[in-house]
């Protein structure tokens, strides 16, 4: 029965890498087992092919902006599997770099997150989508920002604080 929620283990670590464009290069053991695809299937499919709809796409919006601007980011990400699975991450996603300093592709090592930051996740996400479906990613972006400085945290702060 799809729209199960699968975990996996404290230990475990589920890697991948993509394109400059997030097409998929390379996923371990771990990333093509939690998706429900075969590693044919995901290979040179872009990682969206995992987003799950309840994700507000301010996320990726600051993911994609920090990653192509040479930074790392933190983030918590719900996904989608094959079958309509479901499975959150904490994610951590790098650029890689050539001998001159350029960017070649993106990292990303995933753990199991906690059930204390889900707690806070999930209702922040699900008013962040609730903005963007009223008023468009930028209303997502000012409410997050507006959270963040009631908290008086950078988003890093923030997320490294769950």
């Amino acid at each position: 029965m799809p729209n199960q929620e699968l975990t996996f283990g404290d230990e475990q670590f589920i890697v991948s890498k993509t394109d400059l464009n997030g097409k998929i290069t390379y996923g371990n053991s771990l990333f093509i087992a939690m998706s429900g695809y075969n590693e044919l299937e995901l290979i040179d499919q872009p990682h969206n092919i995992l987003r799950h709809e309840d994700m507000p796409a301010i996320v990726f919006k600051l993911l994609w902006t920090r990653i192509k601007e040479g930074k790392e980011i933190f983030a918590y990400v719900k996904n989608k599997t094959k079958n309509g699975d479901f499975y959150w991450v904490f994610a951590h996603v790098t650029p890689s770099f050539d001998t001159n300093r350029k960017i070649t592709n993106y990292h990303s090592v995933r753990r199991q997150p906690s059930k204390k930051a889900l707690d806070v996740i999930k209702p922040l996400y699900s008013m962040l989508l609730q903005k963007e479906k009223s008023g468009g990613i930028s209303a997502s972006e000012a409410t997050l920002n507006q959270i963040l400085k009631d908290k008086g945290m950078s988003y890093d702060e923030f997320i490294l604080s769950l």
